[in-house]
């Protein structure tokens, strides 16, 4: 089977922005604009929105408008956006805008006022509406009607894409859909990156719901606007130390007009962006221009080799002689869960290892008298794998003297006739001087603690060669 989430990600060693100016920090700043595309039934929908608005435990009302929250989504449009409309255009910093398109369609003024900001407007899909038990077919329909929608409305198509209440196949049919500088539905990364679909890269992204003002109407959310400037600070100052330090990130804060528009809130979002103002080398773009710098700066590259995506024959083919002589180690990691995480070196290194240390004592038994003496007869005679025959070469086993072939052929035979299989060292971590000190001191080990030792080293040399494969 394959598992298709993606754990690793950048791992320990995640690229160098390389920000504008030399940017410690990326901040991005979302307005979602959402109000008048949310649930109602005046714009077709079986019931009223109950989602993000000041009403604790609120519910949808079947067939019913709810007055309460409808108004609580009208002073967003009302009030709310020219609020967070001043303290952007006075602090001279750009917005991206997540528009419903349905709700860009009911706001007139407030467009207006986004597009002479030089603010980007992005899509947040068709409707604000619950997504996950939408049939691919009708998503996808909505996918095309936003864009559609929001072309009339803006004169310019989307260039990035926010569903947000998603399904499992959002991404995959904006994806197939094509056309976005990004995509950001997805909340797993610090840095954008490229998600193949179809052999199709998309850039990605990813967006927040942790330095979201959504948190104050959730469960061990914002209490008050100085609780959300403290989280917002502490964010920002995690990241920009990073930065400071080589690696640069991203930080997004998320926004809605009838959430963080409340004046109590509003001043928390102030003291944020006075506090930012204090620092050098802060760039706070728009998502386009991240995408735009992102796709410069790290233009989508095919890996050349992906284990988890080979065929069974593929990746025996490939993986087969890691454990010497022992292909079925590979066959069974194919056959296990592999997933993203496999594709690394130390990821592919867990797996087989894995089915190693599975195996039966006499399986495991096979794999070490699977590996050749130590410049023994193979050696000498050049049968030897090609991994093994490099691997002695590089500790200098294939050039010793004669007193040295002596010494180690009377080792060798010592050490099988105790144990039942050849001693086996990582010789690549070795010299030959350590090399013969390790099998002196080995080969006094009793049985349980030199096939104890032996395994580590099988595992050792699998290591070795898979780093010599992947990265």
């Amino acid at each position: 089977m394959r598992y298709p989430r993606d754990l690793h990600g950048y791992g320990a060693t995640p690229p160098k922005a390389n920000w504008p100016g030399g940017a410690h920090i990326a901040v991005q700043f979302v307005l979602n604009y959402e109000e008048g595309g949310e649930n109602n039934i005046l714009h077709g929908d079986e019931a009223s929105e109950a989602f993000l608005a000041d009403v604790v435990g609120a519910a949808p009302w079947p067939g019913q408008r709810h007055w309460n929250i409808e108004s609580m989504y009208e002073y967003g449009a009302r009030a709310g956006f020219w609020r967070l409309h001043a303290i952007f255009t006075n602090a001279n910093l750009p917005l991206t805008i997540y528009g419903v398109a349905t709700a860009l369609m009911r706001a007139p003024a407030q467009l207006e006022a986004m597009q002479a900001a030089g603010w980007e407007v992005a899509s947040h899909g068709y409707k604000w509406v619950e997504h996950k038990d939408m049939p691919p077919e009708t998503e996808r329909e909505q996918i095309r009607q936003a864009i559609h929608l929001h072309t009339i409305a803006t004169g310019e198509r989307p260039l990035g894409w926010y569903t947000g209440r998603c399904s499992l196949n959002t991404v995959d049919l904006v994806s197939e859909e094509g056309g976005f500088a990004y995509i950001s539905d997805t909340y797993d990364d610090d840095l954008p990156y490229w998600r193949v679909h179809d052999e199709r890269p998309q850039l990605i992204i990813p967006y927040t719901l942790s330095a979201n003002d959504m948190r104050f109407v959730t469960p061990s959310g914002f209490d008050n606007g100085e609780a959300y400037f403290q989280f917002l600070k502490d964010s920002f100052d995690c990241l920009y130390a990073e930065g400071k330090s080589g690696s640069p990130k991203m930080m997004s804060v998320g926004l809605h007009c009838r959430l963080v528009g409340q004046p109590g809130r509003a001043m928390g979002l102030q003291r944020f962006l006075d506090y930012i103002a204090t620092h050098e080398k802060v760039w706070v773009p728009t998502r386009l221009e991240i995408a735009r710098h992102w796709a410069s700066q790290h233009p989508y590259q095919s890996p050349d080799l992906q284990p988890s995506h080979l065929d069974k024959a593929g990746f025996i083919d490939h993986f087969g002689s890691i454990f010497e002589h022992s292909p079925w180690i590979a066959e069974r990691a194919w056959e296990g869960e592999l997933a993203p995480a496999n594709n690394t070196a130390v990821g592919l290194h867990f797996a087989l290892r894995t089915q190693f240390r599975l195996a039966s004592h006499d399986e495991k038994l096979g794999v070490l008298r699977a590996h050749p003496d130590l410049a023994g007869k193979l050696a000498a005679a050049r049968r030897l794998t090609k991994a093994s025959t490099d691997e002695q070469a590089s500790a200098g086993l294939d050039a010793l003297t004669d007193e040295e072939r002596e010494t180690f052929t009377a080792l060798n035979t010592a050490y099988v006739e105790k144990f039942g299989f050849p001693f086996i060292i990582a010789v690549k971590d070795n010299t030959r001087a350590t090399i013969l000190d390790a099998f002196k001191n080995r080969i006094n080990n009793n049985a349980d603690e030199e096939f104890n030792a032996a395994c580590a080293q099988v595992e050792r040399i699998a290591r070795l060669r898979l780093d010599a494969i992947l990265l």
